[in-house]
């Protein structure tokens, strides 16, 4: 267990003794670390984006096989959102069966009007935003947003994610520069995205208390 939060601490310079020490079986314990972040609700603050720019320069250095690993993260990455979906879907109905004093039925439907209409941007660039990552597919599923739509964006964001992530650590993770400063340009990334996201989610708060 404290091998695993100093690869969460200290992840640029613990996932190269991991990939020296476990060898073949580094890609089924990224696959588990991807499933587990987009998956399960209670894991959001595992190192997706860092991870995959990192494991993309170890990649360019021989040894991955940036090819092989994009696969199989891809496919971690869809099932993960998968399971969230669902569970949110086997939650939700169950949440809003009753007359709970403390749920909102009509915030139900629109949850699930807005993700009709713009669900599926949602779950494409949530892959982007850590946290937001988690919890959209489990949103979607409580609001009910329709399966084949979910999935048709959920392949696509998790392509557009591991993918882009992995091949941009590729080309420039081992940039003398990057590879010196990574754990900073890490933190600045995560807050570029997130804080955007989290003020326009509060705004549109704010202008709903005063409609």
């Amino acid at each position: 267990m404290a091998e695993f939060f100093q690869l969460i601490l200290h992840i640029d310079q613990s996932l190269g003794v991991w990939v020296v020490e476990y060898g073949a079986w580094i890609y089924l314990i990224l696959a588990g670390i991807i499933f587990g972040e987009t998956g399960l609700v209670v894991l959001p603050f595992l190192p997706g984006d860092s991870l995959l720019f990192i494991a993309g320069a170890f990649g360019a250095s021989g040894l991955l096989d940036p090819v092989l690993l994009g696969g199989i993260l891809i496919v971690a990455a869809v099932l993960g959102n998968t399971v969230n979906y669902h569970v949110g879907h086997y939650i939700g109905p169950k949440v809003f069966a009753r007359d709970y004093r403390f749920l909102d039925r009509k915030a139900l439907i629109r949850t699930h009007t807005f993700y009709e209409q713009h669900g599926g941007k949602t779950i494409v660039l949530s892959r982007f935003l850590p946290l937001f990552r988690t919890f959209a597919p489990f949103v979607a599923g409580v609001a009910g947003m329709r399966w084949w739509v979910f999935q048709f964006y959920n392949v696509l964001g998790a392509v557009l994610w591991i993918a882009g992530l992995i091949t941009l650590g590729y080309f420039f993770g081992n940039v003398p520069v990057i590879k010196d400063h990574l754990n900073t340009i890490v933190l600045v990334g995560v807050a570029a995205a997130a804080v955007p996201a989290a003020l326009g989610v509060l705004w549109k708060l704010l202008r709903t208390r005063h409609l």
